[in-house]
């Protein structure tokens, strides 16, 4: 395919040339309830590609069968050029999947769940390195009971990156973070992103993927409705007459909330 230019947020590009997920007429069947209705799409190298819909649309299904939790009723997927169907180890190896803090040992702290995730994983793993990388490094001797819900986030965050994966997914993760919190995590996205890693995520904050996505997926009863770069979509809209019935200002609340508190982590 031709290389392509995706425009992304704080003034980036990204090379679209490589597909390094494909997904050819998905289909996930419960019984007779149609959940995924033969959707096809590509994710490119490099990208924070956004899959996005309303509950029930089944993107967290997709999500699934893409980290090899779900099996499909029919359907190809290719990661990184391995066959779900025939290479699910393979693609196991080269993927991090977003845990939730339910799922982490309670009597281990931070340094402990990442030795274990190391040895799960065969891989060596340096965890005061890792817990630098998202801010954690004092907490190192902590419990994830112990920690804020921005920092069970951040951490969670890190477990993805354990065995170097070359994909990562995130399911909605900053749901019930301030806005403080979710704008650090931001960064630390774009981070992983800048790092060489490809990012899926799911969300149900439209400002969240407007921020941080090259493209997005909107998926809704089990179909893709609308496929392109955010503000492609937002232009085409406007295009064809759309206007908003309360004046746009330059900023939101959020914006408000953040320069009067500033963005440096804080804890509770």
């Amino acid at each position: 395919m031709e290389p392509e230019l995706i425009p992304g947020k704080a003034s980036t590009w990204i090379i679209m040339s490589k597909t390094i997920i494909s997904v050819k007429n998905l289909v996930k069947n419960y019984g007779s309830f149609n959940a995924v209705k033969g959707i096809s799409f590509e994710v490119y190298e490099g990208e924070i590609f956004g899959l996005l819909g309303p509950n029930g649309a089944g993107k967290s299904t997709t999500l699934e069968i893409m980290e090899t939790l779900r099996s499909k009723t029919s359907g190809e997927i290719m990661i990184d050029g391995f066959n779900l169907d025939k290479h699910p180890e393979d693609i196991k190896r080269i993927i991090g999947v977003q845990l939730q803090t339910s799922g982490f040992y309670p009597g281990l702290n931070l340094v402990e769940l990442i030795n274990l995730f190391g040895g799960l994983y065969n891989q060596p793993v340096n965890p005061m390195e890792l817990l630098r990388k998202v801010n954690l490094e004092d907490k190192a001797k902590n419990k994830t009971k112990e920690l804020s819900g921005g920092q069970k986030q951040r951490f969670s965050i890190a477990t993805t990156l354990i065995n170097r994966p070359r994909i990562i997914f995130l399911d909605e993760p900053t749901t019930g973070l301030d806005p403080q919190a979710r704008r650090n995590l931001w960064d630390l996205i774009r981070e992983i992103r800048a790092n060489g890693t490809t990012v899926i995520i799911t969300t149900h904050y439209m400002d969240e993927a407007e921020q941080l996505c090259n493209r997005i997926a909107i998926m809704d009863e089990g179909k893709i409705i609308k496929l392109d770069s955010p503000d492609r979509m937002i232009d085409e809209l406007v295009a064809g007459g759309f206007e908003r019935p309360k004046q746009v200002k330059a900023a939101n609340l959020e914006d408000v909330f953040i320069h009067l508190t500033g963005r440096e982590m804080r804890e509770e």
